[in-house]
């Protein structure tokens, strides 16, 4: 399951799984190993996770978490690479209507990062 889960995540960014663990430090025999059923471990997990922007258990499983992750963070938490990810990934099924909004927002947010970064200065 979780070698099947790493090669869809790797055909979403248009790239082969042994690019991918050569860019996160890993060695291409890791593939290999993958894909007769070994595991990674935790910290290869992460660093795996890191990579694509998403959870663990995410890669692990297969599903999405569900939003409610999102909702345990503070707004001041999250960060604009959070909702970037989040449109890209979910805005493959909406309406241009709905894409637009979401860019709105993606702006407005940006907006309130750099006054709140200025304000800092």
């Amino acid at each position: 399951m979780f070698y099947d889960n790493f090669v869809k995540l790797c055909n979403s960014v248009n790239k082969s799984p042994s690019a991918v663990v050569l860019e996160i430090g890993l060695q291409k025999s890791t593939v290999t190993r993958w894909k007769k059923g070994s595991m990674p471990t935790d910290a290869t997990a992460q660093k795996i996770a890191d990579y694509f922007g998403i959870s663990v258990p995410e890669i692990m499983s297969g599903k999405k978490e569900k939003a409610s992750s999102l909702n345990e963070k503070k707004p001041e938490d999250i960060t604009f690479d959070d909702f970037t990810y989040a449109l890209l990934d979910e805005s493959k099924e909406l309406t241009e209507e709905n894409k637009d909004k979401l860019l709105e927002m993606a702006r407005f947010f940006k907006m309130q990062q750099d006054k709140e970064k200025k304000s800092e200065d």
